[in-house]
């Protein structure tokens, strides 16, 4: 099972999330997917994505992409499961301090209101230091314009680590790791 955890003012529609649920429906394993639109809450998200992680018959495997990377690593330390991390938020309490108020939903243009007490909430999900390095997988580009990918190297020391030359905060080689992703999380050929 693949618990997929999108990123800010993102949404289940998400290039990333509909390619690798589509190269995991190519393999008959459509039914171990999962991807629900996150609550700007970010106790709500977690929460959510626990009782999915409860519901599981085997233990999942979470993927993240940026705030949703920042949701997976709390969620793999505390429940001792494996992560992908992909540009991933590291301080995030501080990267979306600016992002207080009103935002748009990326994909279906819907707002939200991203409110002061959430800046809180993230700060209470902040994992300072990994206790299973082995059980997270980085997948960061240089490029991304967004976060500063040397903080996740640091970050995520002693994981295993995929990090590519240029790029964006999008991840553009994607495509090229859905493989490695769905190996990490044992559901590989």
């Amino acid at each position: 099972m693949i618990v997929y955890l999108h990123g800010f003012r993102s949404s289940p529609q998400s290039s990333k999330a509909q390619r690798l649920r589509a190269r995991m429906a190519a393999r008959g394993l459509d039914q171990a997917f999962w991807c629900e639109q996150l609550p700007p809450s970010p106790l709500e998200a977690v929460r959510l994505a626990e009782r999915q992680i409860a519901a599981a018959a085997a233990p999942a495997t979470l993927v993240g992409s940026s705030l949703g990377g920042y949701y997976a690593t709390w969620l793999a330390e505390k429940h001792g499961l494996r992560a992908v991390v992909v540009n991933p938020a590291v301080v995030a309490h501080l990267s979306l301090a600016e992002f207080v108020g009103p935002q748009t939903n990326l994909y279906s243009g819907e707002t939200f209101e991203f409110r002061p007490e959430y800046i809180g909430e993230l700060r209470s999900l902040e994992v300072p230091r990994l206790s299973r390095p082995q059980d997270f997988l980085l997948l960061a580009e240089t490029g991304d314009e967004v976060l500063d990918f040397r903080q996740a190297v640091a970050k995520y020391a002693g994981a295993r680590q995929v990090v590519l030359e240029g790029g964006d905060h999008s991840f553009t080689r994607w495509d090229d790791h859905l493989d490695l992703i769905l190996d990490f999380a044992g559901l590989g050929r």
